[in-house]
């Protein structure tokens, strides 16, 4: 079976070789940037022939050579702000920031650590305005090793004080901030009313097939219908009808106690639950421990959707989009109506899913746009081995997902999800992360930042590469036509591998990147993607600092002789990540998180970098940097 994780790679490299023409890898189809496993890019075809495609690349920049020190480099041309800052006040009358002094209650006033997915919500309510709107920024998780002195990442979850663990309590999460541009340059609106944190603290509604399940009632909340907080908010969408989705990737080691004593063990362990608490939030919150609250787990690991422009709503968690180390929630609303949303599940071995809601939504009448997400099919992927692909409904009564095989309801299902999966045969991938879909031609690209654990008998048709270091972009190609036209919500898909990652002056790595890619374009560890409204791909990466290279950001033609021709825009400082890029609607500002400054640092005193500040005694800030020409045109052009 292709989608079999035995299937051997040399019988994958001769399928994938047998689908590569010339033609198509000129035109930008279907075949476009095929790979061979191990070997090199199928451009070798174009041996002897005079490469014109940096020329003809749609991207006008000057390419930056690649920098990697204290701080960010943008391209010649380019110029950055920083917008927002851990620790900047989203609240008038706040003392000037002290990282060193900062108490749980105020945090929560504060923009929130280690920034990450940005949504660009603009003003008024919808408006395309693009110099004032709401950034809506995701705050994953906290580094304690740079964040308060003397403490080391390991010893955190045992000696982090009560006080600090409230800190983190309230840094993670979600912050809202209004925003301006004004002379070129961006702003907070320091004492916006729409202004507000949403963290670990946070009273938030369950709705969805899952609400009220045995499995989600707890001591504290016996209805399962309310949650208090969320945690390690990666990546996110936003929905036609104006509110954003923010994923909880993962919160397996926020827990203490032994997953392996819990009534819903095997859920558990299905989850990665191993009762590390790295944040040492059970030694002092009961519901953080597993032996006190064994249901808690399930109340996380959940889309959550938000409506910035009422500070007084309450957030929801959609249990129907599943239960999984959420990365991505893009939404897209198909050609008939209705809401489509992809999903990737972060970590080894998992795999990528999508979700058709059951009724359509009335662009008209923007409330029809409530509770859409609460009704409809999750599916997941199976990738075959001539090109197309599956999406396997995960519904209740079909196929092995029925009671005797361990599911009583559709609650439990999705309260399963990978569980589920597993039971359909999906294809095991190399770390699913963001997932977008091109606004131009209607094709969807997958990130799969890369996968150490995959062994030759592991590789199959879409994860091609053992031991896979450097990441891929999967294409899956929708049928029905271009842009508006392609259906989102068809049961068979076609796909391709866009690019392979890597070096591709080494052989070993097998990197299918542009022949004309040059030694500061190749980037490994694709993460977050967005599309700009000329409908080129954006890449920013995490851990190209392991190859001893910064993280950053670059463009990608995705059609034409450039197709798969990457030029970089944007390094961050030592030790940090690119993530979250977001641009305006008309293109001239591209918003992005630098998470997690210096934090490979054993300990503060030995960071490489107080970036952004560089204030001495003062710790490193996760910070939004807005990107801009320095002529006001839209970036990239």
């Amino acid at each position: 079976m292709a989608n079999s994780p035995s299937s051997p790679s040399p019988v994958i490299r001769d399928v994938i070789a047998a689908r590569v023409s010339r033609r198509e890898l000129l035109k930008g189809g279907l075949a476009s940037g095929a790979l061979i496993a191990g070997g090199s890019f199928v451009g070798s075809l174009f041996a002897g022939e005079t490469h014109a495609a940096a020329a003809l690349s749609t991207l006008g920049f000057p390419e930056l050579k690649r920098v990697y020190d204290k701080t960010h480099a943008a391209a010649e041309g380019y110029e950055t702000a920083i917008v927002a800052r851990w620790g900047d006040p989203l609240a008038a009358g706040l003392p000037e920031f002290d990282g060193n002094k900062v108490a749980a209650e105020e945090q929560e006033k504060r923009f929130g650590y280690n920034c990450d997915y940005i949504a660009f919500m603009p003003l008024p309510k919808g408006s395309v305005n693009s110099d004032h709107g709401l950034l809506c920024v995701n705050n994953e998780y906290i580094s304690p090793n740079v964040m308060f002195p003397g403490m080391t990442e390991d010893d955190a979850g045992k000696t982090m004080t009560r006080e600090q663990v409230d800190l983190g309590l309230a840094a993670m999460g979600h912050s809202i901030v209004e925003v301006m541009l004004k002379d070129g340059k961006w702003a907070t609106v320091e004492d916006s009313p729409l202004n507000r944190r949403i963290t670990a603290n946070t009273e938030m509604v369950v709705s969805g097939p899952v609400a009220g399940h045995a499995l989600m009632q707890t001591s504290a909340d016996t209805t399962g219908a309310k949650v208090l907080g969320t945690s390690y908010n990666c990546s996110g969408g936003v929905t036609p009808w104006g509110t954003v989705l923010t994923c909880e990737e993962g919160v397996s080691d926020l827990f203490g106690g032994d997953p392996k004593k819990a009534p819903t063990a095997d859920i558990l362990d299905r989850y990665g639950f191993d009762g590390s608490d790295i944040y040492g939030r059970g030694r002092f919150h009961d519901r953080f421990n597993i032996d006190k609250e064994p249901n808690e787990p399930n109340r996380f690991d959940w889309v959550v959707e938000i409506d910035p422009y009422d500070p007084q709503s309450k957030p929801v968690k959609r249990t129907a989009l599943g239960r999984m180390s959420h990365e991505a929630s893009t939404v897209v609303r198909n050609k008939d109506g209705r809401i489509v949303v992809y999903m990737g599940d972060d970590d080894y071995f998992e795999y990528m899913y999508r979700f058709v809601s059951a009724k359509a939504y009335d662009a008209a009448n923007p409330a029809s746009g409530k509770d859409l997400l609460d009704d409809g099919v999750l599916s997941v992927a199976r990738f075959d081995a001539d090109g197309t692909m599956s999406w396997l409904p995960l519904v209740h009564g079909r196929g092995k997902l029925t009671a005797e095989n361990g599911f009583a309801d559709q609650a439990e299902v999705l309260l399963k999800t990978r569980l589920a999966a597993d039971a359909l045969g999906a294809t095991p991938m190399d770390r699913p992360e963001d997932i977008e879909t091109n606004p131009v031609t209607g094709r969807v690209y997958a990130v799969m930042t890369k996968n150490k654990k995959r062994d030759e008998s592991k590789v199959n048709p879409a994860n091609t590469r053992p031991e896979n270091l450097w990441g891929h972009i999967v294409e899956l190609i929708p049928p029905g036509g271009r842009g508006p036209d392609a259906d989102h919500a068809a049961d068979k898909y076609a796909w391709d591998l866009f690019v392979l990652c890597g070096n591709p002056k080494d052989a070993k790595v097998g990197a299918t990147f542009h022949p004309d890619t040059s030694d500061n374009g190749w980037f490994v560890c694709p993460d977050n993607i967005t599309f700009d409204p000329a409908g080129r791909l954006w890449v920013a990466t995490d851990g190209a600092n392991d190859f001893d290279l910064p993280d950053g950001v670059y463009g990608v033609d995705t059609e034409g002789a450039a197709r798969g021709l990457p030029k970089l825009l944007f390094t961050c400082p030592h030790g940090a990540e690119a993530t979250g890029p977001c641009f305006t609607p008309d293109g001239t500002t591209l918003f992005l998180s630098v998470q997690h400054p210096s934090e490979d640092a054993e300990s503060l005193d030995k960071a490489q970098s107080l970036w952004p500040d560089f204030k001495d005694g003062q710790p490193p800030r996760p910070s939004v940097v807005a990107i801009r020409r320095k002529d006001g045109q839209p970036v990239g052009a």
